[in-house]
């Protein structure tokens, strides 16, 4: 590993993806920096930073999925740790963001959990966020302080550009009305001249959908469905159920992150899906890991950021041509 040159920037790792934080920190060229975290036996956590960081770049690693609530509140008491050892700034590298997907009052008396998060975040002491695709791109006006935001389409293209699944038979697919713009975003990306297709669905309650029908002409194609998150994966697998009989030849489906939640794993096992490609943006346990499941890293793209943020560097260059890992330090 070539050693990064400035000693100022230091990376720590929480409780939430600690291999991904282990690529990251090899990507970049530092060692992660020593941390403890332990509980009290009533389960409060306590954190014990083990080396000085007055002065220092901080980015502290962690995705708050599930255990969302423990992963989330050992971030908050993490950064106030670091803004009480005298840190220079302190950036929050969030591959997932948890509770984002509420972001607004969808009914009466409901709370905006997104906002709430990034108030807390900016309030303890972050001086910073780097996200990896939010559920809703209106997130980053809820924070006051600079926000990067990371698009995991990128590397999603980049696998399906060199395993030869897409070809000039693809068709991009979006779950839903709301995925439009991320769909046509991949279709961009893996260079595709096809329209893409959408399904048309109603969802009564959370989890819940009701497939109505496909907008778009999917027969004789290898249709690719791009969504942000995967959660029980239910809903998807009936839409891959449906570009099935509306005559698709394959059907593979890609998102950013793999929330896996209830029986997700034997609803994608079980469906007429080729391959699932995610990211590693949560780490998955092995119960969690398939037969037809691909996990793409995220770290060399995210290592490329921070060092550009480390170095006062723009960000957006990454992302105006399809991402390739290059010499991080370049």
């Amino acid at each position: 590993m070539e050693k990064y040159a400035d000693p100022h920037l230091k990376v720590f790792s929480l409780s939430g993806n600690k291999p991904l934080a282990q690529k990251v920190a090899t990507a970049i060229g530092v060692e992660l920096s020593k941390i403890n975290i332990s509980r009290f036996s009533d389960g409060e956590i306590q954190i014990n930073i083990e080396e000085s960081v007055r002065g220092d770049n901080v980015y502290i690693i962690q995705s708050t999925s599930a255990p969302v609530n423990d992963n989330l509140m050992e971030l908050l008491i993490m950064i106030d740790a670091l803004r009480r050892a005298s840190a220079k700034t302190i950036n929050v590298v969030m591959p997932y963001y948890g509770y984002a997907r509420q972001d607004r009052k969808a009914r009466s008396r409901e709370p905006i959990t997104a906002k709430l998060v990034a108030n807390m975040l900016e309030t303890v002491g972050a001086t910073r966020v780097l996200a990896l695709d939010l559920h809703a791109a209106q997130i980053q006006g809820f924070f006051d302080i600079p926000v990067d935001h990371m698009a995991g389409a990128t590397k999603l293209a980049d696998y399906l550009i060199t395993s030869g699944i897409a070809n000039d038979n693809t068709i991009v697919v979006s779950p839903d009305h709301g995925g439009v713009t991320r769909a046509r975003a991949l279709a961009e990306l893996l260079g595709s001249s096809e329209p893409i297709a959408i399904i048309d669905k109603r969802r009564p309650k959370a989890n819940v959908a009701q497939i109505m029908n496909i907008i778009g002409d999917v027969k004789g194609k290898r249709a690719i469905m791009i969504d942000d998150m995967i959660d029980t994966g239910g809903t998807i697998a009936k839409g891959a159920q449906k570009l099935k009989d509306e005559g698709a030849a394959e059907v593979y489906v890609v998102a950013t992150h793999a929330v896996f939640s209830a029986e997700a794993v034997d609803n994608l096992q079980n469906s007429v899906f080729e391959k699932v490609i995610v990211t590693d943006s949560i780490d998955l346990p092995e119960s969690k890991k398939f037969p037809k499941l691909v996990q793409v890293t995220i770290a060399d793209m995210m290592a490329e950021a921070i060092v550009r943020i480390n170095e006062d560097r723009a960000v957006s260059p990454m992302f105006r041509k399809r991402f390739t890992v290059d010499e991080i330090t370049k």
